[in-house]
């Protein structure tokens, strides 16, 4: 598997086991406090399968209309969709910085709510929200990951998908297990650095996109060169360079733009907001 196929393997592996969790919460609510819980688990489930057919025609979408774009317009789509891929990861990342702690306690209120007021369509819509936005973010992320990777296939970033999801499942199924010696918490601390570095790989992709379109300048030839360390053209430098952004030549817009990345995800993660209110919202 290249470094983007498994770049993609990576990044369904993780948002999957976030949307798991978090049908899993629903679910297990359900069973243990609703006296009856067939009709909203019906819902709860019915939600899950519209989430995801949600993500399907995103997915689809974004594929036909980068087919009908002309050869120069398809890398400036592309570029783009690599640069909102980025920022989706940083996004995703400041809101469970905030929010993973209260996530458990916040999804069960909700819920408390919807059921105590026969609303099962609350249960249906809570789920739907869950699996379409990592659904989205998902399918947003395999766009940008294959559009960053030379001779991406989309049939090896699907087979890739479902490689992601089944180590998705099999990861849920032992944390459950194991829970009191892998806390979940440890578990998107890891995760979460591994998607910072992958965010960084992506937003440097965007920024060679842009100077090929000319849009930045590079300000600088190679400032220097580390290909007798690691080189990038090769299968090992490639591959790290696609998970983490690494550059063996870079020019001075390139060390700029990964240099300011790294201030600002930083900052972000470290400052404390009002409640209900984020720095990216």
């Amino acid at each position: 598997m290249n470094a983007q196929l498994g770049a993609i393997a990576f990044v369904v592996w993780r948002e999957s086991v976030e949307a798991l969790l978090v049908i899993g919460i629903l679910d297990s609510w359900l069973v243990t406090q609703v006296a009856d819980p067939r009709r909203p688990r019906g819902f709860l489930w019915s939600g899950v399968a519209a989430g995801l057919a949600l993500a399907s025609l995103l997915a689809m979408a974004l594929t036909i209309l980068g087919d009908l774009l002309s050869e120069d317009a398809q890398q400036a789509y592309q570029t783009a969709t690599v640069l909102v891929a980025a920022l989706l990861i940083v996004q995703m990342l400041v809101w469970m910085h905030r929010h993973a702690r209260d996530m458990k306690r916040n999804l069960e209120a909700a819920l408390d709510e919807a059921v105590e007021r026969r609303k099962s369509w609350g249960v249906f819509v809570l789920a739907l929200l869950a699996v379409a936005r990592e659904g989205s973010e998902t399918v947003i992320f395999l766009y940008g990951t294959l559009s960053a990777g030379a001779g991406g296939s989309l049939a090896g970033g699907v087979v890739a998908a479902l490689v992601g999801v089944g180590m998705a499942t099999l990861t849920y199924g032992l944390l459950r297990l194991a829970g009191k010696r892998m806390p979940w918490r440890l578990f998107f601390g890891i995760t979460e650095v591994m998607l910072m570095f992958l965010a960084a790989a992506l937003l440097m992709s965007g920024i060679d996109g842009l100077i090929d379109l000319g849009i930045l300048p590079k300000l600088s030839r190679g400032l220097w060169n580390t290909s007798w360390l690691i080189s990038d053209g090769t299968a090992g430098g490639g591959f790290i360079s696609a998970l983490t952004g690494y550059r063996a030549q870079p020019n001075l817009m390139e060390l700029i733009a990964y240099a300011a990345y790294w201030a600002v995800v930083l900052c972000l993660l470290h400052l404390r907001f009002p409640p209900g209110k984020s720095a990216l919202a």
